[in-house]
């Protein structure tokens, strides 16, 4: 008979999703880890060779405080090559409807920033936003990574460099054993929301740096503290989804119902179109018959005298 003490069961681990703003920004947003958001950068913007980014200062390094004092902070990560381009790499649940409005938002302050009084717009560098949604803004062809730049279609011409806005889609991202990337790696880490295997990982995943993002999941969910901190940023972010399903019930509610008042009106509409054609089509007719009689009074004849028997 084996015992417990035998074959003890395995302790339950608690699943982090990586997407979750605190994870998401110590995974990218930390000092200590500053290697994978180089290796991150690299990886989504496919630099290689002499262009690869090999250093970054980080403007807004990672603090526990930040979540713990504020529930409603925004997750970003602010970094500054060597070359003085600007980048931004935000993570986003859910989409909402004013969701591409906000991207360009930051950006703008972002490159806004960059420049104060007494200074000139030649003092302005590239800003490169990246972000990492969780949800589908764009269908496409099965498409998960969008470019955007400031670029005139007709003439096949750019503005300027400086605008460039990524979009990562996790849930239209899927993997190619055939042909794998560092991007591919970390769209998977993050579409996986923490269903993992990390002690036996894909073998895709067995990398230096995959393997150093997996150990944070680790951390949250194994210290105590950590895991709190896990804990509170998700009721948060369960909190604001609730406000946000409530929003969007209501403005479905109410657009239903302008629908229906427009369907309303429509058929309103159409009831007074249709009697106003039967008003037309009968004045036509008492207008034909007054024609006939006027043509038949001048031939001599009485339509109303009555015939002989």
């Amino acid at each position: 008979m084996i015992t417990q003490k035998e074959n003890p069961m395995p302790e339950k681990k608690h699943i982090i999703n990586p997407m979750i703003d605190c994870v998401f920004k110590a995974i990218l947003g930390s000092e200590k880890n500053k290697n994978l958001i180089i290796h991150f950068l690299n990886a989504v913007l496919e630099l290689c060779g002499p262009d690869r980014i090999t250093d970054i200062v980080l403007l807004n390094p990672y603090n526990e405080r930040n979540f713990i004092t504020d529930k409603l902070s925004v997750v970003d990560v602010k970094a500054r090559q060597a070359n003085d381009e600007h980048i931004q790499i935000e993570v986003q649940l859910n989409a909402h409807p004013a969701l591409s409005e906000r991207m360009l938002f930051t950006w703008a302050a972002i490159y806004r920033s960059q420049i104060q009084k007494g200074q000139n717009y030649s003092d302005l560098n590239p800003v490169i936003s990246i972000w990492l949604v969780g949800d589908t803004l764009f269908k496409h062809e099965n498409a998960y990574h969008f470019s955007f730049s400031v670029f005139d279609t007709v003439h096949q011409l750019p503005l300027t460099d400086h605008l460039k806005i990524h979009i990562l889609q996790t849930p239209a991202y899927a993997l190619n054993e055939n042909q794998i990337t560092d991007k591919d790696r970390w769209m998977y880490f993050f579409k996986s929301k923490g269903n993992l295997n990390i002690k036996n990982p894909p073998d895709f995943l067995k990398t230096r740096e995959m393997r150093q993002a997996m150990s944070v999941l680790t951390e949250f969910s194994e210290n105590e503290t950590n895991y709190l901190l896990y804990q509170s940023r998700l009721d948060a972010q369960f909190e604001i989804d609730t406000w946000k399903s409530a929003i969007e019930k209501e403005r479905q509610e109410k657009e239903k119902e302008r629908q229906e008042k427009e369907k309303e009106r429509q058929e309103k509409d159409l009831a007074l179109l249709k009697a106003a054609k039967e008003h037309q089509e009968k004045e036509k007719e008492r207008q034909e018959k007054n024609r006939l009689l006027k043509l038949l009074k001048q031939a001599g004849i009485d339509p109303e005298q009555e015939l002989p028997s």
